[in-house]
């Protein structure tokens, strides 16, 4: 039974390129989580997260538009996301703007908090 197990985690790992032993390896991430950030404080409660396989921290900034096109900052949702890409999101009364990274512990933190 020993025997069939090592013979397919061996495959697993030779078909995967080395990608399992690399996940496996590797130390994992560890991200903020808040529903509702603002100025250096949660509103909700802070917890954390480790990313997994194919994640980013996320910081999801949402900003108010004025009438004379003028962004307002107004919170952000710090979480982990799957397949996270930086992007701008601009709609008639709000812009939210989607900041993703992965390159140390708790870089989802907002600037200036």
């Amino acid at each position: 039974m020993s025997a069939l197990f090592l013979l397919g985690l061996l495959s697993l790992v030779c078909t995967n390129n080395g990608n399992l032993q690399r996940i496996l390896l590797e130390p994992s991430v560890l991200c903020y989580q808040c529903k509702t950030f603002h100025l250096g404080m949660c509103y909700d409660v802070m917890k954390s997260c480790h990313l997994q396989y194919q994640q980013s921290c996320a910081t999801e900034n949402i900003y108010i538009l004025t009438k004379k096109g003028k962004s307002i900052y107004y919170y952000s949702i710090l979480s982990c996301m799957t397949n996270c890409e930086d992007v701008n999101f601009l709609g008639f009364e709000k812009r939210r703007e989607l900041i993703c990274c992965n390159h140390s512990n708790y870089c989802n933190l907002p600037e200036g908090s």
